[in-house]
């Protein structure tokens, strides 16, 4: 419903005009009736407050003691949406906000309204909004939009005649657009309009802008291409890039380099850049296409120079034939302009040489494929490619809604893309001109070759690879087709220098060669990584290498990765690893002496291991499809890889079945058993250690068949089977010994010695312990010093042969031993063995905090075997320092822990010391629990089935 009275147009103009602030009486007094108001002013404001309110919407108008406010949220009025458009905008330097808040008017500002203060405010409304076109039209005459312009700006002259700087910028958007003549005819229709009206002449920016229309040499020029709309993302580089352009001052020229990967959107951030900054360069904004890479040859100096000259506007003939009178005349012109000039797709720094600009107050935004790294005093950005979100944007830019509406199948495509922005161009178009398509049609066309589809008329993604391929020398371009070949993305120069049969230092070469050419990345210091399409492009390029060449380079990737994984191993193991592939020797023995640090390099590998083995079966060579996992198994193992340990090995023996490699089975079966024993699915682990254990018999390889009696034993102690421990170790050491073999092996010795003690022989178990602490300190293997340690400290108290002194120098050196080389399961053990000894000195709450500790670090290993020792042991401690309820509750996590897992003899454990925990509150039911576990203990022949028995006896059960 309109609202038409003047009275309630003019009250209702003043809470507009200050929202959310009370308006007082005599405010809206003095705007209605001015110095006049009658004695009945105050009752009229309320008739007016009330028809407002019936038309308004319910709590509109707010009274006050002191007047009315009308609140209103930072959209609800187009004023408040305005100024914060405008806030955004000035803080981005961005045109389209500046836009969005222009179009908010609609006309003069409150028109028809006759009241003193509501006119003022009008007038500063006005004001603002011409302000706000002013500061548009310089962000759109920056971009190079004059044409576009004029129509607007010719409409505002005529409502704003007195404002010289928008009359300027028509004069400029005139003669922007070769219309030199409306220009000259504007700048004197402003003149006599400013003398009529105000007596006065055209200020000196107008003066200047009517020298230059009328014909001098330094007439503003625009050169610059068209720059996308669609620009997206890249915030954190525009700032940067835009602050060091507006904070260098005059007193030398801005030289900023953009370089990237084909496609990476160099030219376009260098456009987006310009037009934001361009009126800070009001002379000329020129462009140069340097040709670096491209069908053509790169374009001379001299001949980029003429190009540059005559965008001056500088006759043909009057710009001098040699290459030093050019440069001359470049440098001259310029130190009499700010200019602005895009020196785009360079091929190196000579190039550039006698292009850039010399003189203050000049920008040069260069782009470049390469690292320019000859060029000084100049700030360089290397893009990389978009984010996920930036991507996602400015597919959606591109695409529309469609791809708002499929965020599954999006995100498969950004992926595929790469984050590339040429890329996500060229598929967003597929979309943009299939209006039917789906983003998932569009991703089932990508299928697994995205290279193919990436393409649009004379652009392809692999076209733009191609032209940076073809700059490379012989030698890089070989590097490169090979890194195709390559199983994993990432990779270092070991990799690179096996891949191309070269020394080391002429592998660094080349990487460096290819990062610097951006056809390769370095996300971190000697680790290098093929963008995805970039792999796809190289893997083409590899295809057409002789098949020779392709498994040679093949070969010698999988083979330096297994002697390497291999060189994280104590030299005990490593010995193992010797009888388990047979006499191969590695095929490159100089760069395994490059090692730095083997189990790092492992740990950046680990998830790339399975697409080694995936790549040597593929490609026939079956016997490193295992020799890979089986050399890396100890470190996995020891670092609670168990995820990776069993799909790797289920891999690998699915490759040696298949190939009919009975030693690659019989290798195999025995160290994915540990990966399946960890799981605590011990059926499955004893089922592979026997399969294990028959090929080795049938291939007479007497050694592995003790190694595997060795780690069946383990096993043995898991499920609770002590007897069958010491059985199947014994046997493992006497088949070792008939075999030639008189060197202690920590394994089976090991296994034996934790046999031993679950049956109560500690004697045994302490001298079989020292055997095995020999044989850790002959291999120098950290890990097994570590847990020998424990088993020698922990057999010396059971047999009251410990000194507290003793316990914790055993216990110290443990942990010293088994955090250095990360055995998980060892420095957990030795955090849990000395939370027993404090347990025992009294000290509970430091006890506890040592099991906890062992708990934490077992975790991480999803070991639920250690982790019911550990629950056990804390649980102990706690009801000893006299707090049951949490010993009974932590009892019960290690129940069920290992619950129906086959972990006897925790179990027993667990539901021996919930019995402790309840004997005082329900002695039937600590009975029952003490029964159960008597049973196991009896039937495991282990002595704690003693303690029980005299529980039971002490409560009648």
């Amino acid at each position: 419903m309109a609202i038409t009275a003047g009275r309630d147009r003019i009250v209702l103009a003043m809470m507009l005009l200050h929202p959310g602030r009370v308006v007082s009486v005599g405010e809206l007094v003095d705007a209605v009736w001015d110095e006049d108001p009658p004695s009945t002013a105050r009752a009229q404001l309320q008739a007016c407050v009330s028809r407002l309110r019936r038309v308004l919407p319910g709590g509109a108008i707010v009274t006050d003691p002191a007047g009315y406010r009308l609140p209103a949220g930072p959209d609800e009025l187009d004023a408040l949406a305005f100024d914060r458009l405008v806030a955004e905008a000035r803080a981005g330097r961005d045109p389209a906000r500046l836009r969005a808040a222009l179009d908010l008017w609609r006309g003069e500002a409150l028109v028809g309204i006759d009241s003193r203060p509501v006119r003022a405010a009008a007038t500063a409304l006005d004001d603002l909004y011409t302000a706000t076109v002013e500061d548009w039209t310089e962000l759109e005459l920056a971009a190079g939009r004059d044409r576009e312009l004029i129509g607007e700006l010719s409409a505002l002259v005529e409502r704003f005649p007195l404002r010289e700087r928008l009359r300027g910028q028509l004069i400029r958007a005139l003669a922007g657009s070769g219309r030199t003549a409306d220009a000259l005819a504007e700048f004197r229709r402003a003149r006599e309009v400013l003398r009529d009206e105000l007596g006065i002449e055209p200020g000196r920016e107008l003066q200047e802008l009517h020298r230059r229309a009328l014909g001098d040499s330094r007439a503003p020029v625009r050169s610059l291409p068209r720059t996308v709309g669609d620009f997206t993302g890249r915030d954190d580089v525009v700032r940067r890039l835009v602050r060091v352009i507006d904070t260098s001052g005059t007193g030398a020229p801005v030289i900023a380099v953009i370089d990237g990967m084909a496609g990476s959107g160099k030219t376009t951030l260098a456009l987006h850049v310009a037009s934001l900054v361009g009126e800070w360069f009001p002379d000329a904004h020129l462009f140069v296409d340097l040709y670096g890479y491209g069908e053509r040859e790169p374009v001379e100096p001299s001949a980029a120079l003429l190009t540059l000259l005559r965008q001056l506007g500088i006759a043909a003939e009057a710009v001098p034939a040699e290459l030093e009178g050019r440069v001359t005349m470049w440098r001259s012109e310029l130190a009499r302009r700010r200019v602005l000039v895009v020196l785009d797709n360079a091929y190196s720094s000579a190039q550039l040489a006698d292009l850039l600009p010399a003189a203050p107050g000049t920008l040069a935004l260069v782009t470049s494929r390469r690292r320019l790294a000859g060029l000084d005093g100049v700030h360089p950005e290397s893009l990389p490619v978009l984010a996920t979100a930036e991507a996602t944007a400015l597919l959606e830019r591109i695409a529309g809604d469609r791809v708002r509406d499929e965020p599954a199948a999006t995100a498969e495509v950004v992926r595929r893309c790469g984050g590339l922005p040429l890329a996500l161009r060229l598929a967003g178009a597929r979309l943009a001109h299939r209006p039917r398509w789906r983003v998932a049609d569009l991703l089932r066309r990508l299928g697994e070759s995205a290279l193919p589809e990436l393409a649009a008329e004379d652009r392809s993604v692999a076209g733009a690879f191609a032209l940076s391929y073809e700059q490379l020398a012989d030698p890089a371009k070989r590097m490169f087709r090979l890194l195709g070949l390559r199983p994993a993305p990432l990779f270092d120069v070991l990799t690179a220098a096996a891949l191309v049969g070269m020394p080391l230092s002429d592998a660094e070469d080349l990487l460096d060669d290819l990062v610097d050419a951006h056809l390769l990345d370095e996300p971190e210091p000697g680790i290098f990584r093929l963008h995805d399409l970039l792999r796809e492009f190289a893997a083409t390029l590899a295809a057409d290498l002789p098949p020779d060449q392709r498994r040679e380079a093949l070969v010698a990737v999988l083979d330096l990765q297994t002697y390497a994984f291999a060189a994280t191993m104590p030299a005990g193991y490593r010995m193992m690893l010797s009888q388990d592939l047979g006499s191969a020797a590695a095929l490159r023995p100089d760069l395994l002496a490059a090692l730095a640090d083997p189990v790092e390099r492992l740990e950046w590998e680990r998830p790339q291991l399975t697409a080694y083995v995936e790549a040597a079966a593929a490609a026939g060579e079956h016997s490193y499809a295992w020799w890979i996992p089986r050399a890396a198994w100890l470190y996995l193992f020891s670092r609670g890889y168990s995820d990776d340990l069993r799909v790797l090995f289920q891999r690998a023996l699915a490759v040696a079945e298949k190939a009919g490699d009975r030693q690659g089975v019989a290798v195999v079966a025995n160290y994915l058993a540990s990966a399946y024993c960890r799981a605590d699915d011990f059926p499955v682990g004893l089922e592979l250690l026997d399969r294990s254990l028959r090929a080795h018999e049938e291939l007479g390889n007497r050694r592995a068949v003790a190694t595997v009696l060795g780690n069946r034993a383990g096993v043995y102690v898991a499920i609770g089977r002590f007897a069958d421990c010491v059985d199947s170790a014994l046997a493992s050491l006497r088949v070792r010994y008939l075999a030639g073999d008189r060197t202690p092996t920590r394994v089976p010795l090991h296994n034996l010695a934790q046999g031993y003690s679950h049956l109560g022989r500690h004697e045994d178990a302490l001298r079989v312990s020292r055997l095995a602490l020999m044989s850790a300190m002959a291999t120098g293997d950290r890990g097994a010093l570590a847990q020998t340690l424990n088993h020698i400290q922990r057999a010396k108290r059971e047999l009251g042969l410990a000194t507290s002194a003793g316990q914790r120098r055993y216990l110290a050196a443990s942990l010293r031993l088994s955090a250095a080389c990360g055995h998980l399961g060892a420095e957990a053990d030795s955090h849990n063995e000395l939370g027993i000894h404090l347990r025992r000195e009294g000290a509970y709450t430091e006890a506890a905090r040592e099991h906890e500790a062992a708990l934490d670090i077992i975790r991480r290993a999803v070991d639920r075997l250690h982790a019911a020792v550990y629950l056990n042991d804390l649980a102990i401690t706690c009801r000893l320092a006299g707090d049951p309820s949490s010993a009974l509750e932590l009892h019960r996590q290690a129940l069920g822990a290992v619950a129906g897992r086959g972990m006897r003899y925790d179990e027993a454990r667990a539901r021996a010391g919930m019995a402790e925990c309840l004997v005082a509150t329900d002695p039937e039911q600590a009975a029952r629990l003490w029964r159960a576990a008597l049973d196991d203990f009896t039937e495991m022949g282990t002595p704690e089935r003693f303690d029980v028995e005299r529980r039971l006896a002490a409560v009648g059960g």
